[in-house]
């Protein structure tokens, strides 16, 4: 339907890259739902570099996963290019992108992240670098600014694009923003005018009425879902159904989400082993109860479990509970 360099996608949904989140066992549940391109969590340059272990497993790909982009981010350019090296000949990735977008304080300290937006000839200079030593092509996520006086999102694309780049995601926050206030679908429309690669929109797509409205108001290519994705990956589904038929399927019912749940739960396990993979499931746990009438004391509940068992039995009880509450309302 539409390219990233020589890669196809299927459709115009894209799983955003999401710190924390967005491992295989994520990524692939997701992906199941019919995401046109799922995207890793970002991963150091330096850390792929100095063969950090947990970085290492952190780069690892189910094939039933792809296609895939692979981020990387950092603030040097030669540390940034043997990295994007290494994710080239050493990874199944099908993309390499670039984190240009990151807010949070640590990795802009590293001159890395949502760092460049200030900086559109350091872009140029680290895109093309990249660009030039891989095979694999190569793409940038990027806000619109720094704050609302530093807003240079269509001069910093224009500069991807002349570094060789094939497309670029952008999120219309600021990196004042953070991830609050409204995503500017404006400045979004003004980069997808400036440039002739393909363009990604992300920000305030929370629904699958709102995707469409993004693609239809700013012309971009694909929307991309972030934190609207966590614990609903139905919600990569009925976007993708609703843009390519107008028809709004219905929301699953609870016993599918815990049905989900668990096999995340189980790929998680297979992933990263029973202690650390519950640990990280209690967020995702209730992620998946979000907006379920009932869910607080079951909530507290999962983040005192440590074994499958516990969280599988915590997460079967509250449905078997709703399963009798709406029996004996129906009499």
């Amino acid at each position: 339907m539409w390219k990233i360099g020589n890669v196809e996608m299927n459709n115009r949904v894209v799983l955003a890259p999401m710190a924390g989140v967005c491992n295989a066992a994520f990524r692939l549940t997701v992906k199941e739902f019919g995401a046109g391109l799922v995207c890793a969590e970002m991963v150091s340059d330096k850390a792929i570099l100095f063969n950090n272990a947990r970085t290492m497993k952190m780069l690892y790909i189910d094939e039933n996963e792809r296609p895939l982009s692979l981020q990387i981010f950092g603030g040097e350019k030669e540390t940034l290019v043997e990295a994007a090296k290494y994710v080239d000949q050493n990874t199944t990735a099908d993309i390499i992108d670039i984190n240009m977008g990151c807010p949070v304080s640590k990795i802009i300290k590293c001159e890395a992240g949502a760092r460049w937006l200030l900086d559109p000839d350091k872009i140029y200079e680290m895109v093309s670098a990249v660009v030039e030593n891989v095979s694999k092509p190569v793409t940038v996520k990027m806000r619109i600014g720094w704050d609302s006086e530093h807003i240079y999102a269509v001069k910093n694309a224009q500069m991807i694009e002349k570094a060789g780049a094939s497309a670029i995601a952008v999120h219309g926050r600021t990196r004042l923003q953070m991830y609050e206030g409204h995503a500017d679908w404006d400045i979004i429309k003004q980069v997808k005018e400036a440039v002739s690669i393909p363009v990604i929109g992300n920000g305030d797509v929370t629904s699958p009425e709102l995707a469409k409205k993004m693609i239809d108001e700013t012309g971009v290519d694909a929307v991309m879902i972030g934190r609207e994705a966590l614990g609903n990956p139905w919600m990569i589904y009925r976007t993708v159904h609703y843009l390519e038929t107008g028809e709004l399927m219905e929301e699953p019912p609870v016993s599918e989400k815990i049905k989900i749940a668990i096999l995340h739960l189980d790929r998680l396990i297979e992933l990263k082993g029973e202690k650390v993979a519950v640990m990280e499931m209690r967020k995702h746990a209730s992620w998946y109860l979000k907006g379920i009438k009932g869910n607080g004391k079951v909530r507290k509940e999962i983040n005192q479990t440590e074994t499958r068992d516990e969280l599988v039995n915590v997460l079967e009880e509250f449905v078997e509970d709703i399963s009798v509450q709406e029996e004996a309302h129906a009499i």
